[in-house]
């Protein structure tokens, strides 16, 4: 595994018992001292490793390699690193990346299945074996210009219950596989096994059940040309906080008895995924100030049933980020509600409201409708759950700057992640502390003291 340092990565450690909320208030304080009102994210490193310490405890037999896409940040890469995850690269920059932090080249696929050939050559002379492919074309490129490869073959599965569809763009469908696998033979080149994605953001189990029972078909087609298929991938999709309607666990329940039916232990295959909104999207928030505001009037009927004939008002706020930046999601159906970073007052009186964003485009609309009370111009709002597609996918249009990114971990957590580094991390969570010293214990509660949010 690897080792990192604070000098490694641009991190703040809070003091004892002060957690990321905390410590955005302490960032909107030297804000407004330093007549600053720049938009911001928090990014908790210790919430990455919950996660981490979770996918062990609920799956087990799957190795995660992180999708590098969903946020490419090197201090996050780097937690991972040390944490000894794998990695879903899809271009020669991830994959620079990546090995700039001394992470193996078997620890990475290099899953895109329509590459550039010069990233193909690229990851082929720095020893990058392990990556998919879903057409002859394809084929055609790896026979010509990669050395050793280990081939995975992409298939397409239904990801209809999905947020962001992968299987409209990539994977070979179940009645192609047999002439892949005879051309990938014919080519002498090898295949190693199988991966599908069901797409980003699941709101369906069950489309993993059906995944793994067709990649079963496929190594099946594969064993009858010959092959000795090793690897399944099963891709990501999995939640990335629990105020999705489907928990982590839920997904575990219907993964987790379809590998022992298909693919049982004793089989000798070996299990991966892609999880990348699963390790980040919680531990992000994002801080952004009122810049503008405007009062929008509504004139009421007098026969209004809902009142005296009074008019509606819908305060109207402008924020310093919006869909070109942070929140691009919101144009494939993404929602978002903000939240305040400080307490509503008891008789506070609400009010309809909408957001808007900063650039001059007149669709940089952020929340239609929301319930806020009646805020200034340089007060704040905090939107939770910004860790995927947010910084990775964000613009500089209009000329305004990507919000600043402040890492922060407990030293609680820190040491965890130093020794999970320096010894591993034990398939069995009841003995998932190497030492007998703080910060944890063998005991299963450790592991519920870390679920916590203030590490």
């Amino acid at each position: 595994m690897n080792s990192f340092t604070p000098v490694d990565l641009d991190l703040t450690f809070p003091e004892e018992g002060i957690c990321a909320q905390d410590f955005i208030e302490q960032r909107i304080n030297e804000s407004s001292m330093l007549d600053s009102e720049d938009a911001f994210f928090v990014g908790d490193l210790g919430d990455v490793l919950q996660k981490h310490l979770r996918w062990v405890r609920a799956m087990p037999r799957i190795t995660p390699f992180y999708a590098v896409k969903c946020s490419d940040s090197r201090d996050v890469v780097m937690t991972l690193a040390a944490l000894g995850t794998g990695f879903d690269c899809a271009s020669k920059t991830e994959i620079q990346l990546v090995q700039s932090l001394g992470v193996d080249p078997s620890r990475i696929i290099y899953a895109n299945p329509c590459k550039q050939i010069s990233h193909m050559k690229y990851a082929s002379a720095h020893g990058v074996q392990m990556m998919t492919f879903d057409s002859e074309g394809e084929l055609m490129k790896v026979a010509r210009c990669y050395e050793s490869p280990k081939l995975v073959l992409r298939i397409a599965v239904n990801d209809a219950g999905s947020m962001f569809a992968m299987s409209n763009k990539f994977g070979a469908k179940l009645e192609r596989c047999p002439l892949l696998l005879e051309q990938a033979r014919e080519l002498g080149l090898d295949v190693i096994g199988v991966s599908f994605h069901v797409g980003s953001g699941c709101t369906d189990p069950e489309a993993y059940s059906q995944a793994i029972s067709d990649a079963r078909r496929v190594f099946d087609m594969g064993a009858e040309l010959g092959y000795n298929m090793t690897l399944l991938d099963i891709g990501g999709g999995f939640p990335g906080s629990d105020d999705s309607k489907l928990k982590f666990e839920e997904f575990t329940a219907v993964i987790n008895p379809a590998l022992d039916k298909h693919f049982p232990a004793h089989s000798g295959v070996r299990v991966i995924a892609e999880p990348g909104r699963y390790y980040v999207s919680s531990a992000y928030t994002l801080a952004v100030n009122i810049i503008a505001k405007k009062v929008e009037i509504e004139e009421k009927m007098a026969c209004d049933d809902e009142g005296d004939g009074a008019n509606k008002r819908t305060l109207m706020y402008y924020v310093n980020d919006g869909i070109h930046g942070s929140f691009l999601a919101i144009l494939f159906g993404t929602s978002y509600l903000p939240s305040l970073y400080k307490k509503l007052k008891p008789d506070e009186r609400l009010y309809h409201c909408k957001i808007w964003g900063q650039t001059c485009d007149g669709t940089d609309c952020i929340v239609e409708q929301c319930i806020l009370p009646d805020l200034q111009v340089g007060e704040w709002l905090l939107f939770h759950n910004m860790g995927a597609y947010t910084v990775t996918v964000s613009s500089t249009f209009n000329g305004f700057q990507k919000p600043e990114v402040h890492y922060i971990i407990s030293r609680r957590a820190w040491q965890w992640i130093q020794q999970i580094s320096a010894q591993g991390l034990p398939v069995s969570m009841k003995e998932a502390c190497p030492s007998r010293t703080p910060p944890c214990c063998v005991r299963e509660s450790s592991l519920e003291l870390l679920a916590k949010p203030c590490l």
